[in-house]
């Protein structure tokens, strides 16, 4: 079997795992969230108004900036902890570490070591059979 076949292989395999399924979820709940998606919006509108205002040098209106960046904090809190962003990032990171495992051990069958990204905790990775 080719490279080529085995990838495709593995990414079918992967597109099995719950955690992806999971990500896909949480990817349509935030998209569809409209409350999230008015706070991202304006949180866009306000930083990009902040880099206007700034670009002004000193005939900008710090005063004005200050109100804008107090605007952008409170939207960023908003967003940041809104529960469909949060289960977002969650499934993310979980996406991420099992690439990162996936990786690992594509890594270690190559050259026989474990990137230096490895922590060697075994609890959390699918086994690279890395020997301590």
């Amino acid at each position: 079997m080719k490279i080529e076949e085995l990838a495709a292989e593995l990414g079918k395999e992967i597109k099995k795992d719950p955690r992806i399924e999971a990500l896909s979820a949480a990817r349509t709940a935030y998209e569809t969230n409209t409350f999230l998606q008015s706070y991202m919006d304006e949180y866009e509108t306000q930083q990009i108004a902040i880099e206007k205002e700034a670009a002004k040098g000193a005939g900008a209106d710090k005063l004005l900036i200050a109100k804008m960046q107090g605007r952008v904090d409170e939207l960023y809190k908003l967003i940041i902890t809104n529960e469909t962003f949060v289960k977002l990032s969650e499934a993310q990171t979980a996406v991420n570490e099992l690439m990162e495992q996936v990786n690992n051990i594509i890594t270690f069958n190559i050259t026989g070591e474990m990137p230096s990204s490895c922590t060697h905790d075994c609890s959390s990775c699918g086994g690279c059979h890395h020997e301590h």
